[in-house]
């Protein structure tokens, strides 16, 4: 709704691949889009039509039923146990019970978190901590399903030799 503005890929919600969500898919879609994004624009250069974007149409981000973050330590110090979890239990030596630890403590870290996005102003801080949080969560998920990197398997193996 922004004129002269091109979203591409994930953030344009375009579902031109339905159910399959693929890292691929993605990766071809930002191409596709991103290059007619580019001849559209090309064209519009080569008529002289103004790109520039009228400020006036973006709206003011809407921060009503928010506040100020009256403690920006606590968005530090989350950051600082998240990387405490991802450390001491997800690291090289993992083990079932580690993993299941972390994502239980990452669980709390996610609800304190997801609680300040809704009721503070959004900031740069409190998106990476979000951000990081979810990656957290991938990794931890990717790590549970990933046998072979688990500590259990290779005690396991070395009995049976």
């Amino acid at each position: 709704s922004i004129q002269n503005l091109y979203a591409c890929g994930e953030c344009s919600s375009t579902g031109l691949h339905g159910a399959n969500r693929l890292a691929s898919n993605s990766l071809l879609e930002a191409m596709v889009f991103g290059h007619r994004a580019y001849i559209d624009t090309e064209k519009k250069m080569k008529v002289g039509i103004d790109l520039s974007i009228d400020e006036s149409s973006i709206p003011d981000w809407n921060t009503k039923g928010t506040s100020a973050p009256k403690e920006m330590v606590m968005i530090t110090q989350s950051q600082k146990e998240l990387q405490q979890i991802m450390s001491s239990y997800v690291g090289i030596v993992r083990t079932d019970e580690r993993l299941s630890r972390a994502y239980k403590r990452l669980d709390l870290l996610f609800e304190e978190t997801e609680n300040m996005y809704k009721s503070t102003k959004v900031s740069p801080q409190l998106c990476q901590l979000r951000n990081l949080i979810t990656v957290s969560y991938l990794i931890i998920k990717c790590a549970q399903f990933r046998k072979e990197s688990n500590r259990t398997v290779y005690a396991d193996s070395r009995a049976m030799l």
